[in-house]
């Protein structure tokens, strides 16, 4: 959630640097079930033509362990809901 958004409306947030923490192999995963593997890639990242070349889903989801930066962010969580980019549309429905 941008930090502008979520400060306007006073809503709690943690904040993770995944480019220089990454993502854990599980948090990926469920970040993935929830809005689908397709979505979580940045179509203007340079290795984007990259992943979109790989058959399968597992190495496409291991590209996106092993290259953090190839993620869409921001990534936001709601339990088990989640959205990549900006979704403002989808986060003033959350409870």
């Amino acid at each position: 959630m941008r930090h502008e958004y979520s400060n306007e409306r006073r809503i709690k947030y943690q904040y993770i640097d995944i480019l220089k923490y990454g993502m854990s192999r599980g948090e990926l995963t469920s970040v993935k079930n929830a809005v689908g593997l397709e979505a979580m890639a940045d179509p203007a990242d340079q290795d984007y033509p990259i992943f979109q070349y790989l058959a399968s889903g597992e190495a496409k989801l291991d590209k996106l362990f092993e290259v953090p930066y190839l993620i869409k962010t921001p990534i936001v969580r709601n339990g088990k809901q989640a959205t990549v980019g900006y979704c403002p549309e989808i986060w003033k429905d959350w409870k």
